[in-house]
């Protein structure tokens, strides 16, 4: 027998950690590091880390819009070095999208070289594109020189980065942003910014404002690729009020007229980052595989702006029809959500509503102010100390240079004979000899003055908080003011609209319309054929099965069941199994029991009224789109109760007055059809009294016309004279006139 060997002892020094605790432990590190520094953008600049750091350094290496350009390539090295330690392409392509003005709605970019385009073309390597600041990232960094947000080390700790940005220009709604995080993720799409400045103004004016009032000032989103959302104003409203939600945006197009009543339809801006070559290989793809029945041919014209031509089928295809099937299948139309998950003084995720991102954006203007004043007070004062030393040396310019030119230490002597600090003591060694002219005593005078009057200006407007909003308000104004309307960035860009109302089916309208012949057997096997039959002698069917129902139909047709249990079921034409074999059992197409059989099966016609009933002779009148079902189960319409079924479903014309039924006893009356009710669903009233057995059939007709059936030869017959079969509802009735059918039946049944 083996002994037992005991399992060696673990090397001194280690740790024993829970794998579990471990886990939670580095992927919630890993999650908060996404959603802080990577993901979610901070809701007081409106960017990410990535961004900031690159306006950052564009702002070391003097980019700004009126200088020269620089290469992309130094800009994403210094990024790289000194802040982001994350792979170049990924620091470039943030740069890039700042720079393409079909992804922001106000670039913070200005690029030169080939940025990519709308076609989904991407970006020149960075080698070979240059780029600055545009006057939009100039105002994000104004004042960050001026101890306006706090700064923190970098990634290395050898240099500093700005934790925020003072941010002049209301950045996250004027440009949107997007990103996945660790369990949460952010949509804003852009919006125009002196709407935003509108709304502002309004806010700091009214801090009590309803969001529905911000959400008027603020109309929707302004996309840099224009656009129409078709949205109502109540759910863009509640969108910003909650924070989410979402817009739909349609292409922009018109109606070209061509030679000989012919057109085209010119599209001209298209939804929001969709790809325009890729919408046109789509739209192609659909072409060919025939979803796009009422589209010709598509190209694309397109220079500098988009123009993507659409050709109909025929002159006879309606242009809005048409657009809204490709609008209902394409990225014609496409819906940008809405989540306003932002990091709410750069530490906490939270999903705001417009009113609040407005209001802790003017909060953060309002710190930025304070703290500028504060860093600008600082320097007053220094500047103050060392005017007055100047002035101290002026009016003792003789004493001041004996000392300077006689004394070892000229500058302890001057501090302790004028009572100077260091500073002025300092300054007044370093003074210039040109700086001794009267006129410079004048300059010096004059700044001490103007220096006194903006500290004083200053102190005040820190004690003030009316004035700070005041302050702020003007600084909005001039932002509005550079991008007015009447700008060309900043004119608004999307519209808003309603969709059109159509009528028409699309679905339908996307199915070629051709002439068929549905066939049912007995046994419920249904397929169609092509044209419309006349003669169905030729017709097979599965061994021991026969002919039931063979009507015409169209491919855009839809084809009502009514089965035993009272229930109709809908099917498509279209959707039906083609002429070869024998089709397939309408019990795969719907939810049929095994034990109901198929009463009627018919045409839907919009507006036609039927007839139904039960064998216990219960019936009602009821419209054929009170029937339509929407789902495979079906819908109950006639309510029977085993061992009751449905076997009655009769079409009745509008002009028919009176109805006629004939039960299993071969007994007939004749009543006036208003007094049957009209009902959606239910049993119904009785019909016809029966001692045996129950309803066979039942005729709506006109009573002058005269009552009419077909016999088994397929010969017709007509009797006008009805007075002895005419009563009341619900009546047992008298024998039928003669030659009636054997089967109790007005017409025969294969030929429903």
């Amino acid at each position: 027998m083996s002994k037992h060997i005991p399992p060696p002892e673990s090397p001194k020094g280690i740790e024993k950690i829970d794998l579990k605790d471990a886990l939670e432990e580095r992927y919630l590190a890993y999650a908060l590091s996404t959603i802080m520094h990577r993901a979610l953008p901070d809701v007081r600049d409106g960017l990410k880390p990535v961004h900031r750091r690159l306006l950052h350094v564009m702002q070391l290496l003097r980019l700004d819009p009126n200088t020269a350009f620089k290469k992309s390539a130094k800009i994403v090295g210094d990024v790289m070095g000194g802040y982001h330690p994350h792979g170049d392409q990924s620091i470039y392509d943030a740069l890039v999208r700042l720079a393409q003005d079909f992804s922001s709605r106000y670039p913070l970019v200005d690029g030169q070289g080939n940025f990519g385009n709308i076609d989904g073309d991407s970006a020149a390597a960075y080698r070979y594109t240059e780029a600055r600041m545009t006057e939009v990232a100039k105002l994000l960094l104004e004042g960050l020189d001026e101890d306006t947000v706090d700064f923190r080390p970098n990634y290395d700790g050898s240099v500093q980065e700005p934790v925020v940005l003072p941010g002049a220009f209301p950045n996250l709604l004027a440009n949107g942003s997007s990103g996945i995080a660790v369990g949460m993720a952010t949509s804003i799409p852009p919006h125009n910014a002196s709407e935003l400045c509108d709304a502002a103004l309004y806010l700091i004016k009214t801090p009590n404002a309803t969001d529905e009032k911000i959400a008027q000032l603020v109309q929707g989103p302004d996309f840099p690729t224009g656009g129409i959302v078709i949205d109502d104003r109540a759910s863009i409203i509640e969108a910003y009020r909650t924070g989410r939600g979402g817009f739909r945006v349609r292409a922009r197009w018109h109606q070209e007229e061509l030679a000989r009543g012919t057109w085209q339809i010119v599209v001209t801006e298209i939804p929001y980052l969709v790809q325009k070559s890729r919408l046109i290989e789509k739209i192609a793809e659909l072409l060919t595989a025939k979803k796009l029945t009422l589209l010709g041919d598509v190209r694309d014209e397109s220079a500098e702006d988009v123009r993507l031509v659409l050709e109909p089928k025929s002159k006879t295809v309606d242009p809005t029809l048409m657009m809204e099937q490709l609008f209902r299948n394409t990225e014609l139309e496409s819906r940008i959500p809405l989540n306003m998950n932002v990091l709410s003084h750069g530490k906490v995720p939270k999903v705001m509503g417009l009113r609040q991102v407005l209001r802790e954006w003017l909060d953060h203007r309002k710190d930025v102010l304070v703290r500028r004043s504060r860093f600008r007070l600082a320097e007053i004062a220094r500047r103050l100390e060392i005017l007055e030393g100047y002035l101290v040396a002026y009016l003792n310019l003789d004493e001041v240079i004996r000392i300077i030119r006689e004394d070892d230490e000229p500058k302890q002597v001057l501090m302790a004979t004028f009572k100077l600090t260091d500073n002025q003591a300092e300054a007044i060694l370093n003074m210039r000899l040109r700086s001794l002219r009267k006129l410079e005593e004048m300059e010096i005078r004059g700044e001490h003055a103007k220096l006194v009057k903006e500290q004083k200006g200053l102190n005040a407007l820190l004690k003030s908080e009316d004035e700070q909003w005041a302050k702020i308000s003007e600084e909005i104004k001039a932002v509005k003011e550079k991008f007015s309307k009447k700008t060309v960035l900043g004119r608004r860009r999307t519209d808003f609209s309603e969709a059109p109302e159509i009528d028409v089916d699309l679905e339908q309208s996307m199915i070629d319309k051709e002439p068929v012949t549905v066939v049912c057997s007995e046994k419920g096997w249904i397929r169609t054929m092509k044209g419309h039959l006349e003669d169905f002698s030729g017709l097979t069917y599965k061994d021991g099965d026969t002919a039931r129902f063979t009507f015409h139909a169209m491919t855009t047709d839809k084809v009502m069941v009514f089965s035993s249990s009272g229930k109709f079921f809908t099917l498509d034409v279209a959707k039906l199994p083609g002429g070869r074999g024998h089709g397939e059992p309408v019990r795969l197409m719907c939810d049929l029991d095994a034990a109901d059989q198929i009463v009627s099966l018919f045409v839907h016609v919009p507006g036609t009224k039927r007839l139904l009933a039960s064998t216990e002779g219960d019936g009602f009148i009821v419209t054929e789109e009170e029937c339509l079902a929407t789902t495979r189960k079906g819908k109950q319409v006639l309510n029977v109760k085993a061992p009751v079924e449905a076997v009655l479903c009769a079409s009745v014309p509008d002009d028919a007055t009176h109805i006629a039924t004939i039960g299993e006893n071969r007994k007939m009356v004749i009543f006036k059809r208003a007094d049957v009710p009209e009902m959606a669903r239910g049993k119904g009233v009785r019909l016809q009294r029966f001692k045996d057995g129950g309803l066979s059939d039942a005729q709506a007709f006109r009573l002058k016309d005269g009552l009419s059936w077909t016999d088994s030869s397929g010969r017709n017959f007509i009797v006008t004279d009805l007075k002895e079969w005419i009563g009341e509802r619900a009546q047992a009735g008298r024998l039928p006139p003669k030659g009636f059918p054997k089967n109790n039946r007005f017409t025969r049944q294969f030929r429903e």
